[in-house]
């Protein structure tokens, strides 16, 4: 299976999946972290891919996404971009607008 093809079959199995470095009990950047924060604050369920554990796909995300850093959260299979945009949608209200469209937040 080729690694684009593996990337498609792990986002089409998750509403919301963020990858990132470490996991969400122990991320392994700052910026994984504030992500994992970002998504909690909005009561979000979601699921993770700790990239350090398959270079593959930490290699390949970065040109199947055309974004070089991580980390990446996707909803719906869509790339909503890093860290930095995470930050942006979340202060104007838009993000918990995109994960509730998805059906991702708890009530």
């Amino acid at each position: 299976m080729s690694i684009n093809a593996r990337i498609e079959q792990l986002l089409q199995g998750h509403k919301v999946l963020l990858f990132m470095k470490g996991t969400p009990d122990f991320p392994q950047c700052g910026f994984s972290g504030q992500a994992v924060q970002i998504l909690g604050a909005c009561a979000t369920e979601f699921d993770h891919f700790n990239i350090f554990e398959d270079s593959d796909i930490r290699e390949g995300l970065k040109s199947y996404s055309n974004w070089p850093t991580y980390p990446q959260l996707y909803i719906n299979g869509e790339l909503i971009g890093g860290c930095d945009i995470m930050i942006d949608l979340y202060k104007k209200g838009e993000l918990v607008t995109l994960l509730t469209a998805a059906n991702a937040v708890v009530a």
